[in-house]
């Protein structure tokens, strides 16, 4: 029986029920303006027929047409001798928001950022990058920064500031009144030495870690188990099995990037090679960790520490390790214990949730299987998410009993994120001093009488040290744009340190770098390269078992908090990039919502878009979310901010304070009531814009069937290729003929690529309302699709882009030849000559181009912090903004193209097979995306298309694309 798959609940049910209302319903009746009824109910002749068509293509013409304003470009009178005009230059530095990190190559434009690139120097990161580190350059333009200081709210000046604050802690120090510095965690070896330099000198100053998603859980059993309060680093590329709980590490656990290119190393199925890992995922809400998952098992947060109790006691019975009473389960683990031990000191398990006794079990079976030391390294631990809670706790509670006469508050809002927020902003009340160095004011630095803006990380000098002997340097690749201090040359200037920043980093880094040779050429390699590596040494580690336990799940719905692989826990719900990217899971945009398990909808009439109250108080719309485990709940942390900017203020609801606190602050676990309100409220969701119509879209197989034929899953491919038959004749092409691969097992669905297109682009923001009228102007979707059973599908990722046909049905009934094939293969864009008849959009089987129905830019209904004079600096000047009337789509990055073929030509040289990378393939932390050309046959896309996996989206219509895609395996028994 063939498989079925499809892209939302509600469509699927309806087409079991033979109800396929998308396909079966009437058009609406509209009203047409400028005829009288007899026109319309009347028939016409040929010739008025034409006329009317005549009438609306040249009215489309007219206004797509109008003529481009005129901008002069003035050049600069004294050039420097590295700036030249049109040419990039690419710094290398560090992205650290106080979550995630990333080693980046910054493209530069006569002096702008405008494109973050990953550095393929890093061993962490490797290349890869986020779709928050993508969007990050667009902060940098955001009309919402603080243009100087604020004192009391109002604008005041530097030397203003200083001097009260500078009083201020002269005398509390003279006093021994307590000053509290709360940050975010810190990697920066450089700014931990500042800061304790200056709380050396002053005692009475302490500083506080504090992080709005607490790992401490983890690092807490590691000091019970290894005597070290650390996080040890995870190597996912030499596990063959992985089994996780409620850790969504491909998209938001620790370091995704890190994690999403070790773990895309064991899943590559080239050349002949057979070898790939295993994947079990427990978990409450359907993350992306999940929907890659071979095995996925949806549970309950409090059935978490039952199963691992249970599958460390299958672990312990065939190690010789101690065994503990755990209550009985539903889940069978025995599979997934095998496997393990089949698998020991080769295989990892991890769990997300901040709870000491879970972290324990997990702890406690990595040691009973050795992997110790081999897939987790706690010689070389990280040092992200070093938050203290308790610390956190004691400063709100000394807050609110006048036992704390000053704060400094950097890179964290509490009073948007912190389970008590309303305890948080009482207390600062009672504080005489608060300085917030926010570069907006945020929730935090509204409730501050001094705000200290930082400057953006693009304009700062820092370093880091994400992992134990694995340093990065951050250099700033733009002048500041407005009136802000960095927030460490601030502490010098108000605790007596001599000197700037700048200077203090490169006599702290003379302790860093080797001693032999010249500093200062060391020193500039660092820069150069932005990384740099020390050895460290390895240490025998005693393992203290700790008694193990687990309680027996409750019975009410619990709810799963989790953080959106967009905006995070709420940094970025200002970024218009990120609010308008489909989430990978869900499809929807501009919104939180309530994921709901199907079951529990049925049982209750609860459908898509009804608004539902939770615990009595925050209302929120729903989706019906295939995979959510039964007796749950998920919903998106991040959104509800009321101090975050034009574009983020007023989106969602926050439910930072539905979190659970039993010891450590969980994400999950807490039990809540669920009532109906009897409202509905319109979500933008993408995923059910066009119809896949019961086609094979996705295509997927399983590790053994691959094994025993190559074209396992894909033998529609076979049957389409031997019956493809055409009238047009076979174009020649002349030593170039680019092409794309992609394939589907790699693909995670991180959307990391949508948001890159868009920064290289210029692709243009529309809102959620154009969203929702199915207008979103992404060149490039990740489309996702189920199969199987409602409860638990199995999930597939495909990203779809313009697949520039050699047969391309757009490019025939373009009137005016405005869509056409260039000689190396593209299907390209004149957008001069675009009228705008749509009848390419039409014709695309696609769905891939896109229309500006509105003039985007220069409209302040459309203003997504691009269109002011500053917002404008983030464009990219070698791709052209799009006019209204206009079609516009994926041009394979052509400018890039260009660019190299220019470099290639003056060092008279061929192209070179990857010198070549589109921003999607550059960008992508898997490396699923291969591009490059396709009659070079020792290229890497040329000998992809060999590949038995290798399709063609709808290729039975022999549009011949130059984008193939690889069946999608799964490491699972048939």
């Amino acid at each position: 029986m063939e498989k079925k798959y499809w892209q939302s609940i509600e469509n699927h049910l309806e087409a079991k029920k033979g109800e396929n209302k998308r396909n079966n319903e009437p058009m609406p009746e509209f009203s047409i303006e400028g005829l009288d009824e007899s026109e319309i109910k009347g028939k016409s002749s040929r010739r008025d027929f034409l006329k009317m068509l005549g009438f609306s293509v040249s009215a489309v013409a007219l206004v797509s047409s109008c003529q481009m304003p005129v901008r002069k470009a003035i050049p600069l009178l004294n050039q420097p001798e590295e700036l030249i005009p049109g040419v990039p230059n690419f710094f290398a530095s560090t992205f650290f928001d106080g979550n995630d990190y990333c080693s980046i190559l910054v493209k530069t434009r006569e002096n702008r950022p405008i494109k973050i690139e990953g550095n393929n120097m890093s061993p962490i990161s490797k290349g890869g990058t986020s779709a928050r580190v993508q969007a990050s350059v667009l902060n940098l333009y955001d009309d919402a920064r603080l243009k100087k200081p604020h004192k009391e709210a109002v604008d005041s000046d530097w030397e203003t500031i200083d001097k009260d604050i500078m009083d201020n802690l002269e005398a509390f120090s003279l006093t021994n009144k307590k000053v509290v510095l709360l940050t975010s965690t810190i990697i920066s070896p450089t700014t931990k030495k500042l800061i304790e330099d200056i709380t050396g000198r002053y005692s009475n100053i302490e500083w506080v870690m504090y992080d709005a998603v607490s790992y401490q859980a983890i690092r807490k059993a590691h000091e019970l188990n290894f005597g070290e309060a650390a996080i040890p680093s995870f190597s996912f590329d030499k596990a063959k099995v992985v089994v996780g709980f409620n850790a969504d590490y491909l998209g938001t656990w620790l370091d995704p990037v890190a994690f999403s290119k070790q773990f895309s190393r064991n899943r590559k199925l080239f050349k002949g090679n057979t070898d790939m890992s295993r994947l079990y995922q427990y978990e409450s809400q359907l993350s992306l960790t999940g929907s890659n998952a071979d095995y996925r098992f949806g549970i309950k947060p409090s059935d978490e520490g039952v199963i691992l109790l249970n599958l460390y006691n299958e672990i312990a019975k065939a190690t010789a390790f101690t065994t503990y009473n755990a209550p009985a389960t539903a889940f069978d683990v025995k599979k997934a214990a095998n496997d393990l031990l089949e698998n020991k000191g080769k295989s990892l398990v991890v769990s997300g949730t901040n709870n000491l006794n879970i972290q324990l079990i997990v702890n406690a079976i990595n040691n009973a299987l050795g992997n110790y030391g081999q897939t987790l390294d706690i010689d070389r631990p990280m040092n992200l998410k070093q938050g203290d809670e308790k610390a956190m706790a004691d400063v709100v509670k000394q807050m609110n009993a006048g036992e704390i006469g000053g704060v400094l508050i950097h890179n964290v809002n509490p009073a948007y994120d912190y389970i008590d927020a309303k305890a948080f902003a009482d207390g600062m009340k009672k504080v005489r001093l608060r300085v917030s160095f926010a570069d907006v004011k945020d929730e935090t630095a509204g409730l501050c009488n001094y705000i200290a803006p930082d400057h953006n990380y693009l304009e700062s000098w820092n370093d880091a040290e994400p992992i134990k002997g694995q340093l990065s340097i951050q250099q700033p690749t733009i002048n500041p744009i407005f009136d802000t201090r960095q927030f460490q040359d601030s502490l010098m200037k108000w605790t007596g340190v001599s000197g700037n920043f700048r200077d203090y980093l490169e006599n702290s880094w003379k302790s860093i770098l080797p001693s032999e040779g010249n500093y200062s050429i060391n020193w500039n390699k660092a820069k150069q390269d932005g990384v740099y590596s020390y050895a460290v040494e390895d240490k025998e580690h005693k393992f203290s078992e700790q008694g193990l336990s687990a309680k027996v799940a409750g019975s009410g719905i619990e709810l799963a908090l989790y953080e959106k692989i967009s905006i995070g826990s709420g940094k970025y719900t200002n970024n218009p990039w990120l609010l308008e990217m489909p989430d990978p899971i869900t499809t929807a945009t501009w919104d939180n919502y309530v994921c709901v398990p199907l079951k529990y909808a049925e049982e209750n009439d609860l459908k898509f878009e009804d608004v539902v109250k939770i615990n009595g108080g925050i209302e929120l719309p729903l989706i019906v979310q295939p995979g959510q485990a039964d007796g749950t709940i998920s919903i998106a942390l991040g959104f509800g901010r009321t101090a975050a900017g034009k574009a983020g203020n007023g989106v969602g609801q926050n439910v930072f304070g539905l979190a659970n606190k039993n010891g450590f602050v969980s994400l999950g676990g807490k039990e809540v009531t669920i009532e109906k309100t009897g409202k509905t409220y319109p979500l933008a969701v993408t995923q059910i814009h066009h119809t896949m119509e019961g086609r094979a879209i996705a295509r997927e197989t399983t590790l053994d069937e691959y094994k025993k034929n190559k074209y396992a899953g894909n033998e529609e491919h076979l049957r389409d290729e031997k019956n493809n038959t055409t009238l047009y004749k076979k174009i020649d092409f002349d030593g170039i003929q680019w092409g794309m691969t992609i394939d589907l097992t790699s693909c995670t669905g991180c959307a990391n690529c949508v948001i890159a297109c868009q920064a290289e682009n210029n692709v243009a923001v529309i809102g959620k309302e154009q969203v929702k009228n199915r207008r979103i102007m992404h060149w490039m979707r990740i489309d996702r699709y189920y199969s199987a059973e409602e409860a638990n599908p199995d999930v597939y990722h495909m990203p779809v882009m313009c697949q520039h046909c050699d047969n391309a049905p757009c490019e025939n009934v373009c009137p005016v030849a405005a869509t056409n094939h260039s000689n190396e293969g593209l299907n390209q864009m004149l957008y001069n000559r675009c009228i705008g008849t749509r009848y390419c959009i039409n014709n695309c089987p696609y769905k891939v181009r896109r229309f500006n129905w509105f003039e985007f830019t220069n409209n302040n209904q459309f203003d997504y912090n691009m269109n002011s004079d500053l917002g404008k600096m983030v464009l990219n000047p070698d791709v052209t903004v799009r006019q209204r009337g206009v079609a516009e789509k994926c041009s394979l990055c052509v400018q890039r193209l260009q660019e190299k073929k220019l470099t290639a030509k003056m060092e008279n040289r061929e192209l070179r097979d990857g010198e070549v990378q589109t921003a999607c393939s550059q960008s992508c932390p898997t490396d699923a995306i291969t591009f490059g050309n396709l009659l070079d046959k020792n290229s890497e896309v040329s000998q992809n298309v060999t590949e038995g996996r290798m399709y063609h989206l709808l290729e039975h219509l022999h549009t011949l694309p130059s984008t193939s895609y690889l069946t999608k395996v799964k490491n699972r028994e048939a």
